[in-house]
């Protein structure tokens, strides 16, 4: 970029995913706010950004205005979190509706501070969601404050991101038409599990890599130690024999969850990294050849954030759970660089860079 200062403010910014791939082409980060606290050494760490730890309910025009001072183009950012409108969270009747006022807030503060750019990203599932239409009422208020749109579902392996991920991303501008970037990869090209991971040393079941501390892998118990060493690559239970099966699975209920202590498979792209992406029992997380699930910096990894990210301080115990739930919850890296360079060949576009 070689003319005008582009500065991004990320609500409900977690562990940095998607400022982290906005900084790498180039944008400013001037700050993330997030009500989790736990995020601030991972997001500034890598960012070299400020972390507001503030509920978005209550973050005023004023105060984004105020991180937006000197910047002539503004770019308000984020990703609500996402768990209302998951496949699993139709069944549950246990929803608040205040989860679902996220991105009406997020739809607040675009109409109040009326930045030159807005993106947002997050499931699918948001926009057949019709009990609550909050994703048509954030786009007629773009709309109506002036925004041009592109939402489209995009399918990660076609960006590069070695998993199977699918997800909404939102580009809005009040410059002109926007339009997020053609696929930078075919089918023949995706990256796969053996390019993501093969290079990390091997590790066992419970066992913390000496030069990395986040390549450590969960502890199985003997049975599913027995388990995973009865499942081929891209394997599941149901190549077990019939003494290590579950119950649950020998119901016909139980069919449908067929990836579940699944292995990877070390020629395709990896399964969505999802919160519980560590442990074997959650999903096809089982490590291709290793008898153990995917370790904390596998799943960074194939979640796209690089080697050397740095999730917790240096010498610091960490809590697994929190950590692979940070990940889970994260937008992939690559999804900020290519959200960014849509942004770069937009302002190209209109002669503003």
């Amino acid at each position: 970029m070689n003319k005008g200062k582009v500065g991004v403010v990320d609500l409900f910014c977690g562990i940095g995913g998607l400022s982290y791939g906005l900084h790498k082409v180039g944008f400013d980060i001037i700050a993330g706010i997030d009500i989790e606290s736990s995020c601030k050494y991972a997001f500034e760490t890598n960012t070299g950004a400020r972390f507001v730890s503030q509920d978005v309910n209550s973050v005023s025009a004023n105060q984004v205005n105020g991180y937006f001072r000197g910047y002539d183009f503004r770019v308000l950012a984020g990703c609500a979190p996402c768990q209302p409108f998951s496949t699993y969270s139709h069944t549950n009747r246990n929803k608040k509706k205040e989860q679902y006022s996220l991105l009406s807030q997020f739809g607040r503060l675009v109409e109040s501070v009326k930045p030159e750019i807005v993106t947002m990203e997050n499931v699918t599932q948001i926009a057949q969601f019709k009990k609550m239409p909050v994703l048509e009422n954030f786009v007629e208020t773009l709309s109506r404050n002036g925004y041009r749109i592109d939402v489209r579902n995009v399918y990660c392996p076609d960006y590069g991101i070695p998993q199977t991920r699918k997800r909404l991303v939102l580009v809005a501008s009040r410059i002109g038409d926007i339009h997020l970037i053609p696929p930078t990869h075919t089918p023949d090209q995706y990256v796969t599990v053996r390019e993501s991971i093969s290079h990390l040393p091997p590790i066992k079941s419970g066992e913390k890599c000496e030069k990395d501390p986040l390549h450590q892998a969960r502890r199985l118990s003997p049975l599913n130690l027995r388990r995973i060493k009865a499942t081929p690559e891209n394997g599941s239970w149901k190549d077990w024999p019939e003494d290590l099966r579950l119950e649950c699975h020998k119901k016909g209920s139980g069919a449908k969850f067929g990836s579940v202590y699944g292995r990877m498979d070390w020629d395709a792209p990896a399964p969505t990294m999802t919160t519980q992406c560590t442990g074997l029992g959650n999903g096809r997380f089982g490590h291709p050849d290793q008898d153990r699930a995917i370790s904390v910096r596998e799943a960074a990894i194939l979640q796209t954030f690089p080697n050397d990210y740095k999730f917790v301080p240096d010498g610091e115990d960490y809590s697994i759970t929190k950590v692979s739930r940070q990940i889970g919850n994260a937008v992939p890296p690559r999804l900020g660089e290519i959200t960014g360079e849509s942004i770069i060949r937009h302002l190209q576009e209109y002669g503003r860079i």
